[in-house]
Parts: C-alpha cells; structure tokens; sequence
C-alpha cells in the first residue's frame, strides 16, 4: 500500500491539472509562453501519475484496468474480471 500523503498529492495534483486545463490551452493556442510558466508547476499533466486505484501502487499500472499488476492477477485468478482467465497451452 502506498502512503495515504502520497495518494493525497496525486489527488491534489489531479483536481489542479482540472482546474487550470483551459486556461492551459487557451495560453498554448495563443503562445503565450511566458504566461503558461506562471501557471502553478502541478498544474501540468505531465507531473501526473497513474496510481492503482485500490492500492495506490505508482508502477506496474495497467490502464485497461486502472490497477496494478499484483491485483489484476490476484483478481483474475479468482475469476472477479470477466473474460479474463490464466493462460494454459
């Protein structure tokens, strides 16, 4: 399990990248460069994370799925993801 101030950043990150978005893209259409720098840092998206939403785990995401590796196959293997099933050949 990650940190809860970890997943708070993110979260936090997450609702300043929403706020700022359009205002984002109206300084890119107009190339206003100079202004886009005195936007917040956080409020870029590149700063986001993708963080599995049960765990918070910040690698082995996967986004089909929207959580870490670890759970997807503990959950397919107790059959909880339709249409998934464990390889056999």
């Amino acid at each position: 399990m990650a940190k809860e101030s970890m997943k708070a950043r993110e979260r936090k990150r997450q609702k300043l990248v929403a706020k700022y978005a359009a205002k984002r893209a109206e300084l890119k259409a107009a190339g206003d460069y100079e202004a886009l720098q005195k936007l917040p840092k956080n409020a870029s998206p590149v700063r986001l994370h993708n963080r599995c939403q049960l765990t918070g785990r910040p690698r082995g995401y996967m986004r089909q799925f929207g959580i870490s590796r670890i759970n997807f196959r503990e959950m397919a293997l107790k059959g909880l993801i339709p249409g998934i099933k464990k390889a056999s050949w």
